[in-house]
């Protein structure tokens, strides 16, 4: 099976989106998700400029041989752009095999390991009496796993937390807009959060918290200390991911679970972490961690080190990344928990799919490949529209901050 063909489909139903599609010349097409938040231009002009042309003739079949070439041939290994251009071609080529076998795509990665995925949701409030009702809300449509985010008095704009009614998405301007923040009234908010949570909804539901990599170590430590008797399912990005000592730190002084992972874009970026054990769960996804050939490759070498997945699940990738993440979490052993946060309308009539949600859980479908198409007259309709994430200062003094 030859590949004859691979276009890039940039489109923006209410976000943007990077879709790379491979064809062959046995007709059959794959799907890749190469989305990149706030940098999607740059793996849009990787792909079609420096990678499409390569593919015109290889064997789709090969897809271990096909990422060597891609990671090892550009000599520039790494880095998100690179990373997610590959796992575009990765997963395309995952949902081309599939195809071609008639199966969906967790058949050809091993079967599968269990019956269903457990998924988490967002919450999130301008205060906590409003974070409490919306974590009720999801509870009520069967989510077992609820990450809560509030408003913290006296801080303007706070991650995670919508403005206004609609859904929350961080990419919220043509240019970066200033977020402030101050540390020191996050950290006396939070566990009254979580107080109240666990006061008006009992024991059995998964809590899950973001901090996105905002603390010190020993910020996030005393953070993870002060959370320890409302048993969260996890602590996410507590500190900046760059440091495996700093986990080491927060290890050091509480037992409150740890998460990270979702800007890593290959196994040397985690390795440490996970064969220390210095987290409980590794964020990594598909489209960020070079496709689903690496990333089980990431999720492999974590199930040695009694390391689960959690991985990101967002809406800044696009439905073709879940469908295949799906895949993946219903193959693999070691499977922990999935991000999810439905798309809107408008994206799920550009990228019809098979994947489902009932009651707390996702079912990947039994269409054969990952089960996601694109509809390209469609998402020729919402053209690109440029869009930052924001970036975060201190009150005090205006240092820019990690965001």
């Amino acid at each position: 099976m030859k590949i004859t063909a691979a276009k890039v489909i940039v489109c923006c139903p209410g976000r943007n989106f990077v879709t790379l599609k491979i064809e062959t010349d046995e007709g059959l097409t794959g799907l890749g998700d190469a989305t990149l938040n706030g940098r999607e231009l740059a793996v849009a002009s990787y792909l079609t400029d420096h990678v499409v042309p390569c593919l015109i003739g290889r064997d789709a079949h090969r897809i271990e041989d096909t990422w060597h070439y891609l990671y090892r041939g550009a000599y520039w290994r790494r880095g998100p752009v690179t990373m997610s251009a590959i796992a575009a071609v990765d997963t395309a080529l995952w949902d081309l095999k599939a195809k071609a076998a008639g199966l969906p795509l967790y058949q050809l990665l091993g079967g599968a390991s269990r019956e269903r995925v457990l998924v988490y949701a967002h919450a999130n409030g301008r205060d906590i009496a409003q974070t409490v009702d919306e974590v009720k809300r999801l509870k009520s449509l069967g989510y077992r796993a609820i990450r809560a985010q509030s408003g913290v008095p006296g801080i303007g704009k706070v991650y995670g937390v919508a403005s206004g009614d609609k859904p929350y998405e961080p990419a919220d301007a043509s240019l970066p807009s200033e977020h402030d923040w101050d540390t020191a009234k996050y950290l006396r908010h939070t566990p009254r959060l979580f107080e109240a949570l666990r006061a008006e909804l009992g024991d059995e539901l998964h809590l899950l918290h973001d901090v996105h990599h905002r603390l010190t170590p020993i910020e996030a430590a005393r953070l993870c200390k002060d959370l320890e008797p409302y048993r969260l399912f996890w602590m996410e990005d507590a500190v900046p991911a760059e440091d495996p000592a700093a986990f080491e730190l927060i290890r050091r002084h509480t037992t409150t679970p740890l998460a990270v992972g979702e800007v890593f874009n290959t196994i040397w970026d985690c390795k440490a972490l996970i064969e220390r054990q210095l987290i409980d769960y590794v964020r990594c996804t598909v489209v960020h961690a070079g496709g689903i050939t690496h990333l089980k490759r990431i999720f492999d070498f974590a199930a040695l080190h009694q390391v689960r997945t959690g991985s990101h699940g967002a809406t800044d990738l696009s439905p073709v990344c879940m469908g295949a993440a799906l895949h993946l979490d219903l193959a693999i052993p070691n499977f922990g928990i999935q991000e999810h946060m439905p798309h809107t309308a408008e994206t799920d009539a550009v990228f019809p799919h098979a994947y489902r949600f009932e009651g707390g859980f996702m079912q990947p479908g039994e269409a054969p490949g990952h089960g996601v198409t694109i509809d390209e007259a469609l998402a020729a309709r919402y053209p690109y529209r440029r869009a930052y994430l924001p970036v975060n200062r201190l009150q005090h003094d205006g240092s820019l901050w990690h965001w």
